[in-house]
C-alpha cells in the first residue's frame, strides 16, 4: 500500500511549488548519484572483521558484460567494484540493474535500494521479482496488473496467461524495454486466458481464430456489460480486435516490417491486462 508523500515545508507554506522538486526524475539526478554509487559499492562487498572488503569475483562478470573497464591500482591490482561504483548517469542505472539481475543483492539490500529510489523520486523502481529495474507507473495501475497476474496464476484454465502478462509487463516497463516482445507477450496472455472460453477444442487457437469464432457464433457468448441490441460480446470483441490488428510486426511482407512503438506496446499490455481480467473473473462466458 502506498501513501501520499508529505509535502516539503516550503510547499506547505506556499513559497515554492512541487513541479521542480518531486519528480519523477529520469536518468540519475545529482541527488541520487552518491546514494546509488554507495549502494553498488556496499552490495558488492562482504564484511571482514569490522571492515567491508570488495568482492571482485562477483563484480568482474558484471564489468565484462557492461563493458566497464576496471580501475587499475599499482599495489592492489584491478578493482572491478570501484569501477562499477564510479559510474554515473544511464550507465549507473545499468550497473544497478545488472547487480539485481545477477542476484548479487540480498533481500535487505534490495529493500534498501527500493527506499533510496522511492525517497529520491526516481522514475525507476525495483521490479516485483527483485531481479531488475523497471519504470515506475501509477501505483494503482501497477497494483491492478499485479492482481490480474496473481488471479490468472490461480486459475489453471487460463493456461500460461499469468506468465505471458508478467513477461509483457517486464518487456514494456523494465530497464531496456523491448516493445516487440511486450506486444507479442500481451497477445499470448489474452490467447491463453480466452482459449478455454472461446475455442476450447481448437488446439492452435489464436486471437485471429477467436475473432473468427465470434463472427459465426456470437450468440453463444456474453459479457457482464450490457450492450445495445443484445450484442453483449461487442465490447470484448472490439478490444481483442484492437489488440490483434494493432500488432505491426506479426508478419513479414515485401514492404518493410514496422516494429511496435514503445507507446503502442505499453498500451497493449494494459489492454491485455483488462482482457485477461475479464476472462479470469468470468465476465466473459460461453452460453449453452
Amino acid at each position: 500500500m502506498t501513501t501520499t508523500p508529505r509535502p516539503r515545508f516550503s510547499v506547505r507554506v506556499g513559497l515554492t511549488d512541487t513541479d521542480n522538486h518531486d519528480g519523477p526524475f529520469e536518468d540519475v539526478p545529482v541527488h541520487l548519484v552518491v546514494p546509488l554509487q554507495d549502494w553498488v559499492r556496499e552490495t558488492l562487498s562482504y564484511p571482514y572483521d569490522d571492515n567491508m572488503l570488495p568482492d571482485e569475483q562477483r563484480a568482474r562478470p558484471i564489468c565484462l558484460r557492461l563493458r566497464v573497464p576496471p580501475y587499475r591500482d599499482t599495489f592492489s591490482g584491478p578493482s572491478y567494484v570501484e569501477a562499477l561504483a564510479g559510474t554515473t548517469g544511464p550507465q549507473l542505472l545499468d550497473v544497478v540493474d545488472a547487480v539485481l539481475h545477477a542476484r548479487a543483492a540480498m533481500e535487505w539490500e534490495r529493500d534498501s535500494l527500493k527506499s533510496i529510489l522511492d525517497d529520491a523520486g526516481s522514475a525507476y523502481r525495483v521490479n516485483d521479482a527483485g531481479d531488475g529495474l523497471e519504470e515506475r507507473v501509477a501505483p494503482a495501475v501497477h497494483d491492478a496488473v499485479r492482481q490480474t497476474i496473481a488471479d490468472a496464476a490461480a486459475r489453471p484454465a487460463t493456461g500460461s496467461a499469468a506468465d505471458h502478462l508478467a513477461a509483457a509487463w517486464q518487456a514494456a516497463y523494465g530497464r531496456g524495454p523491448d516493445p516487440v516482445r511486450a506486444y507479442s507477450e500481451a497477445i499470448k496472455a489474452v490467447e491463453s486466458a480466452a482459449h478455454a472460453v472461446i475455442q476450447p477444442n481448437h488446439a492452435k487457437a489464436t486471437l485471429g481464430t477467436m475473432l473468427g469464432e465470434f463472427k459465426g457464433a456470437r450468440h453463444k457468448f456474453s459479457t457482464a456489460i450490457p450492450a445495445p441490441a443484445g450484442d453483449t460480446i461487442a465490447p470484448v470483441e472490439a478490444m481483442m480486435r484492437a489488440l490483434w490488428e494493432g500488432q505491426t510486426s506479426r508478419h513479414g511482407a515485401q514492404t518493410a516490417t514496422v516494429p511496435e512503438t514503445l507507446e503502442a506496446a505499453r498500451a497493449s499490455v494494459h489492454l491485455a491486462a483488462a482482457l485477461v481480467q475479464w476472462f479470469v473473473s468470468g465476465a466473459v462466458v460461453r452460453t449453452p
